[in-house]
């Protein structure tokens, strides 16, 4: 299905719980945040049902997000019931790998496809500040686990913040000399948290490319600018909400753990798809789809939006 800007919306990002066993400072308050009653947030049946009525809409590409996904009770429950939808084609799941080590080939056999990585450092001493409670080595243990689980092409999602892990640039690249990795640089986004940060923090994706001038440019995939060290195994994408808008490329909706649609992540407006079924339900998404924004306006000021990231889906 098109939006009224000519867009092809076939991606969903499926949160399935807003809570995290990290409290990262870019993403929640310190004191995370307060546990909902099960009432409040989608079942696996709703889960299911909504993804369904999604991928009858268009959908092909669905992604599970959370907070952090793998701590929601019942995730192979719905991996299994969304790998079961007739016409999905891609079934995908973001983490910060701490619980991976125990989960990676549960996630597999469940009918995962692919797995996206958290990873903002590479010294345990920055991982333990940044995450206020997490440990560097569950992380790699589960990097290690999804790869002897038999997922390929992982990719390692890291925030470029300014002064906190722009020194590690490098380090981040040369992962990608030895791996089948794709290290993906996303421009740190002024929301939640970080709203009111230094402008300092926000760094643009050329800076990436200003480091390492020996990068080469690839084929972009979806909103990702893609490059490759010569002779490398893997790549490395630049995510660039701010200073490369690709709104105009965007092709997602997202489903909150709350049950509420959004069309854009940086957007106040929502359509509650909780209590609906069938035909009502598909015309609630394709009514997202239809009013999804045209842009963001980050460049000119915060996000819009009331949520923290991990109250969206990240």
């Amino acid at each position: 299905m098109r939006d009224s800007c000519g867009r092809a919306i076939d991606y969903l990002r499926l949160s399935v719980t807003d809570l995290c066993n990290y409290r990262c400072r870019y993403c929640m308050p310190a004191e995370g945040v307060p546990k909902r009653p099960h009432r409040d947030i989608l079942s696996v049946e709703e889960c299911v049902e909504i993804s369904a009525a999604a991928v009858r809409c268009g959908v092909k590409k669905i992604r599970l997000t959370g907070g952090e996904p793998l701590v929601r009770r019942g995730l192979l429950d719905i991996c299994r019931g969304l790998r079961a939808i007739p016409e999905l084609e891609e079934l995908c799941l973001t983490t910060n790998g701490s619980l991976l080590a125990e989960l990676a080939a549960p996630l597999r056999k469940a009918g995962t496809d692919r797995l996206n990585i958290s990873l903002d450092t590479l010294r345990p001493d920055r991982f333990a500040a940044m995450t206020r409670r997490g440990h560097l080595e569950d992380a790699l243990a589960g990097i290690r686990a999804a790869e002897n689980a038999g997922f390929r092409n992982l990719k390692l999602d890291t925030v470029l913040i300014g002064g906190f892990n722009d020194d590690e640039i490098g380090d981040f690249v040369k992962l990608t000399a030895d791996h089948p990795w794709e290290v993906r640089f996303i421009e740190l986004m002024p929301m939640g948290p970080c709203a009111h940060w230094e402008k300092s923090r926000f760094l643009p994706g050329e800076t990436v490319l200003e480091k390492i001038p020996g990068l080469q440019q690839i084929e972009s995939q979806g909103v990702a600018r893609r490059y490759r060290l010569p002779g490398a195994k893997g790549t490395v994408g630049l995510i660039s909400p701010l200073s490369h808008d690709f709104c105009g490329q965007c092709r997602r909706i997202r489903v909150t753990a709350d049950g509420k649609l959004k069309g854009c992540l940086h957007s106040r407006e929502e359509i509650s798809l909780r209590g609906l079924h069938g035909a009502e339900l598909e015309a609630a998404i394709r009514s997202g789809i239809l009013q999804k924004p045209q842009r963001h306006y980050l460049t000119d000021r915060p996000s819009d939006t009331p949520r923290t990231m991990n109250q969206i889906g990240g």
